[in-house]
């Protein structure tokens, strides 16, 4: 005879059904939990703020990521201290603070820098590296001259002698925009380093009137900035055959045609 209702087996029969059907938390476990995280969720907030608040401190104010030191690489004549002067970067800023370009701007106008770039080197370094200016020539009179670099700029003044390799130029108006001074320039330039070093001096009455004037005192009229190459090339091939003999010295050497060069 079967009675109504639900045997011990019926209820562990539908608990296991329950299980496998996946049944949620019970409400009020449910609302806990909701009501718990509500509770938490402004603490993670202040924690969140709090924490960027210090990491905004530690990068823009904190001592921790501020300028110790101020290091300058490249330089051989320029002084370090004047190129940390003039990049007017003040110890214990922070790096972030740091006006990059306006430092790198500062201590591009140095007559004797050519390049230059600023860069912060953490934790608490700025790195200044400078490319100076090489010079070619030497303008001017003795007591007022100044060193020129490829580029016809004047960058320095000296009073003494002139630094090995460097080789007096003669021009009217020495600078950049000056076409005799640029003429001049590019032909020291295009030498071979052995040959430059026999050069004495050079001059340009005009950009097509460049000369240069050896060691021995050999004259190389070199003409104008055309065909630059070509004579650099054939100056040195007169000189290495002088050298061994095999052409007899000449008081001048005519390079403005160097496929046809003369001896006089």
């Amino acid at each position: 005879m079967s009675r109504t209702g639900s045997t011990t087996r019926d209820r562990g029969s539908h608990r296991s059904a329950a299980r496998r059907s996946g049944l949620v938390t019970p409400l009020p476990n449910r609302r806990a939990r909701r009501a718990a995280s509500r509770r938490r969720r402004p603490v993670q907030v202040a924690a969140a703020v709090l924490a960027l608040g210090l990491l905004a401190w530690v990068l823009w104010g904190s001592p921790l990521l501020a300028v110790h030191s101020v290091r300058v690489d490249g330089v051989t004549t320029l002084p370090a201290a004047q190129v940390r002067e003039t990049a007017g970067i003040a110890e214990g800023t922070p790096l972030l603070r740091v006006d990059i370009p306006a430092a790198q701007q500062r201590v591009a106008q140095l007559p004797q820098v050519n390049s230059v770039e600023v860069a912060r080197g953490w934790p608490n370094t700025v790195v200044i590296t400078v490319v100076e200016r090489t010079p070619v020539a030497v303008v001017g009179s003795r007591g007022n001259r100044f060193l020129v670099d490829a580029s016809g700029v004047l960058f320095d003044t000296i009073t003494g002698d002139a630094p090995t390799g460097v080789i007096p130029l003669d021009v009217a108006d020495p600078g950049p925009d000056d076409a005799p001074t640029m003429a001049a320039l590019g032909a020291l330039v295009s030498l071979p380093p052995d040959v430059r070093e026999q050069v004495g001096a050079a001059s340009a009455t005009s950009a097509e009137d460049v000369s240069l004037t050896l060691a021995d005192g050999t004259l190389v009229r070199w003409g104008s900035a055309e065909d630059t190459p070509a004579k650099a090339s054939a100056l040195a091939g007169v000189l290495a055959q002088i050298a061994v003999e095999a052409l007899e010295p000449a008081d001048t050497i005519d390079v403005s045609s160097p496929h046809a060069v003369v001896l006089r």
